[in-house]
């Protein structure tokens, strides 16, 4: 296990999903885990379940697309647990499924507000201390689509691959003051994003987008602890010398430990060595 016992990590999007699972796993390694979301019926059941696993957990209830609220409960946190040791901004909404000619500009727009601005919402409020302190990490979850085409999700896809190329750039700003900022891609995961495909339905969605769901259905997609391991790994000091980087659960990356990484390698890119 890679040590995170007694650090401060905040997670986006906590009470569902990927960000849940992210939450459940830190916990469970010792962390004390700021649990950040807009609903709070998710929010309480995240942290019973964390409380009874013998975990430490603060609820904190908040829209990422409003930065004076994401800085009051980054300030919540730090009274309460301390400074921030980690960021992992999980908080994403899959948008309008269909054709762009046939999506409401509403609903595209506010995909990127929650995937996009919520991000960069919750760095402007947690690099601050993590620059002082000189020391953080930052890990924003990416999703399919990211670094291909994946038509009929052009508002979601969009979203994440601007949310790569946020990283980057962040990551390269930060780079001088030992602050790590990385993109995880978690991989197919039975969450309520797969139900909404479903629900979509082929016209909507696509062939292929209602296969890959079925089959996430049936077998429940990548296994939660690969997903919370490499995490876990972007979040310890293992992981200091990589930055600005995109890795995917199915990625050799425990190899990355003592490997150098070309500038251009893991990028949005995803140039890889042959």
């Amino acid at each position: 296990m890679i040590p995170v016992r007694e650090q401060c990590v905040l997670i986006t999007g906590a009470g569902r999903g990927i960000g849940k699972r992210l939450a459940l796993g830190f916990a469970q390694a010792g962390a004390r885990v700021g649990l950040l979301a807009r609903s709070k019926a998710e929010l309480d059941l995240a942290k019973l379940e964390i409380e009874q696993a013998g975990g430490s957990a603060l609820r904190l209830r908040a829209d990422v697309r409003d930065f004076d609220q994401v800085a009051v409960a980054v300030e919540r946190i730090r009274s309460t647990f301390g400074p921030i040791d980690v960021l992992i901004c999980a908080a994403g909404v899959q948008g309008p499924i269909g054709p762009l000619l046939s999506s409401k500009p509403k609903a595209w727009l506010e995909t990127f507000e929650t995937n996009l601005v919520g991000v960069a919402n919750c760095c402007r409020a947690a690099l601050p201390g993590m620059i002082e302190r000189r020391s953080g990490k930052v890990i924003a979850i990416s999703g399919p689509g990211a670094a291909q085409s994946r038509p009929n999700f052009s508002a979601y896809a969009a979203s994440k691959a601007a949310l790569i190329r946020f990283v980057e750039c962040v990551a390269d700003e930060v780079r001088d003051h030992n602050v790590q900022v990385n993109a995880m891609e978690p991989g197919g995961a039975y969450t309520h994003m797969t139900d909404e495909i479903l629900t979509a339905g082929e016209e909507r969605a696509g062939r292929k987008e209602i296969e890959d769901a079925e089959a996430v259905r049936i077998t429940g997609g990548v296994q939660p602890d690969k997903q919370i391991q490499l995490a876990l790994f972007l979040a310890s000091e293992r992981s200091n010398h990589i930055s600005g980087k995109l890795l995917y659960t199915g990625d050799d990356w425990k190899r990355f430990e003592k490997e150098s990484l070309r500038p251009d390698m893991y990028t949005l890119r995803r140039v890889q060595k042959a």
